[in-house]
């Protein structure tokens, strides 16, 4: 069975936990912990690793490096408290890097 993980703040993560999903919690903003357990789990082959929005922020950098070095998933999601729409953004992206343009979510008139 493929590995998932779930990177974030205690209060937004501990509700995978049920579901057999690894949990992370993110102490104190400890942000080297997180590139750190980040470079972990996709050394151990993780499929997909979700990662809060707020979290991500503040590694957007190793996120980039490691999803051109792995076929680790990172995946960000909001946390209980909302969302920031930078997981929308990121799909946003990607998209339009797929085809080419932003045809699939250009305002209509």
């Amino acid at each position: 069975m493929d590995k998932i993980g779930v990177i974030g703040d205690r209060d937004s993560i501990m509700g995978f936990k049920p579901f057999g999903i690894s949990i992370f919690p993110v102490e104190d903003e400890d942000y080297g912990k997180v590139c750190e357990t980040l470079k972990n789990l996709c050394n151990k082959n993780y499929a997909i690793v979700f990662i809060t929005e707020e979290v991500a922020l503040k590694v957007e950098e190793v996120i980039k490096e490691l999803n051109e070095k792995y076929l680790t998933s990172i995946v960000t999601i909001p946390n209980n408290r909302g969302s920031l729409g930078v997981g929308w953004e990121r799909m946003r992206m990607n998209a339009k890097k797929a085809i080419g343009s932003d045809i699939l979510f250009e305002e209509q008139d």
